[in-house]
């Protein structure tokens, strides 16, 4: 049995040599990690960095200051500027020896230079100007001048003009805008697209990508036109609408360019273009144009028959002379819409006849608080659609408007039908 026993104390001395052994090895990582990370913090504040700072604020670098002078950028400036004579600069100097028992410095009286002195000192500081100077009204006139140049100037458009005869197919490829004006006064500057539209028939509609915060913008997109014959292509026109996106409003116009095609040869390959860009001509004239309308107020079903007939002499509302004109009728009791109808589009004429009919539901007996509108549209599928006119009739209107509103009235059962000058929309 004694053996036995003295194995078992020895097996019961081995936790604590083993826990003995750990504690010295926790000490000896933990201090030899401390050390580590002092060296490594002392070897980075001795370090030269890598990279250098340049920050320029008004002409002055600001450097870190353990770089060495050969390492600052304009180093040569300044050893340029020792050979140099030095201006003289006026300079504060506070001698703490000379303050009194309160701390103040005793206050010194300037010295007046004299007269022989200005004259030496005065030619160094104030050198003499030049014959040719510039009149301040010279100045003025200049400015304004360059002012109402750049206000004109909208930027240019560079692009280029193709025909493909083996597809039949006409191709236009935008390259990019130069010198377009900001449309965003914050950030000044914009985010232009252009809109590209072949008249006169206004088939082909096409637009490019929006381009972020860039008055100088480079597209580079490509649209080819097919079944268009090169016979044909002689007649068209290209006309460019260069936008600006607009996310929380409408977008903004900044010009337009039309370039016609009469006259150029494409036979002989890529034809490359560059236009200045205009401003938007709006078109509006003194004459909106005249409708045509026909009513007839049924007393006893209370409905109000329209009948939209005819519209003339409908001014141009788009660059190729010609418009895509229909009406829109809507219906108002007591200001407020309760009905709307519309005709169908009549494609490139001043002069559209629609003979469309529309009969509307009167709320309440009378005419008193009815009223009509028509607007006379531009249909547009690139951008929205323009109003040419506007007629209004009912009770409160003026001229002929309310001539025919009040023989419909006195006169139930008759259709009744006049023309009507448009007016500005």
């Amino acid at each position: 049995m004694a053996p036995i026993a003295a194995s078992r104390e020895e097996f019961d001395e081995i936790p604590t040599v083993v826990g003995i052994f750990s504690a010295f090895g926790l000490v000896f990582t933990v201090s030899l990690f401390a050390w580590i990370c002092c060296q490594r913090k002392s070897s980075k504040s001795n370090k030269t960095p890598p990279y250098k700072f340049v920050h320029v604020l008004k002409g002055v670098d600001i450097y870190p200051e353990n770089l060495n002078s050969k390492k600052k950028f304009g180093a040569e400036d300044k050893e340029e500027g020792k050979s140099k004579p030095v201006m003289p600069k006026t300079s504060l100097h506070l001698d703490l020896e000379k303050r009194d028992l309160n701390g103040n410095f005793p206050k010194t009286t300037p010295k007046i230079p004299n007269s022989s002195d200005l004259e030496n000192f005065t030619p160094k500081l104030f050198p003499e100007r030049e014959k040719d100077s510039v009149s301040p009204d010279s100045l003025k006139s200049v400015t304004s001048i360059s002012s109402e140049e750049k206000q004109d100037k909208l930027g240019t458009l560079f692009f280029s003009i193709e025909y493909n005869f083996e597809k039949k197919a006409f191709m236009v490829n935008i390259k990019e805008a130069r010198g377009l004006p900001a449309m965003d006064e914050q950030s000044m500057t914009s985010d232009p697209y252009i809109k590209m539209t072949i008249l006169p028939e206004k088939k082909h509609k096409v637009k490019t990508r929006v381009l972020r915060k860039t008055l100088d913008p480079a597209f580079d997109e490509t649209f080819t036109f097919y079944g268009i014959p090169y016979t044909q292509v002689q007649d068209l026109s290209l006309h460019f609408m260069i936008l600006s996106f607009d996310r929380f409003s409408r977008d903004d116009i900044i010009g337009e360019v039309l370039f016609p095609l009469s006259g150029i040869e494409l036979s002989e390959g890529r034809m490359l273009m560059n236009k200045e860009i205009i401003k938007k001509n709006v078109r509006k004239s003194s004459g909106r144009g005249e409708l045509l309308i026909s009513l007839c107020y049924q007393s006893t079903t209370n409905t109000l028959t329209v009948v939209v007939l005819k519209a003339r002499h409908l001014p141009k509302a788009d660059v190729s002379g010609l418009s895509d004109p229909y009406v829109k009728v809507n219906l108002y009791h007591a200001k407020k819409r309760i009905s709307k109808k519309k005709t169908h589009v009549k494609k490139c004429t001043p002069n559209a006849v629609f003979n469309e009919l529309f009969v509307f539901d009167i709320p309440c007996e009378g005419l008193e608080e009815i009223s009509i509108e028509f607007l006379v549209l531009d249909s547009d599928r690139g951008s929205r659609n323009e109003i040419i006119g506007r007629l209004t009739l009912g009770a409160s209107a003026e001229g002929t408007a309310g001539e025919h509103w009040k023989e419909i009235c006195e006169y139930p059962r008759r259709q009744i039908a006049k023309w009507h000058m448009l007016c500005d929309g």
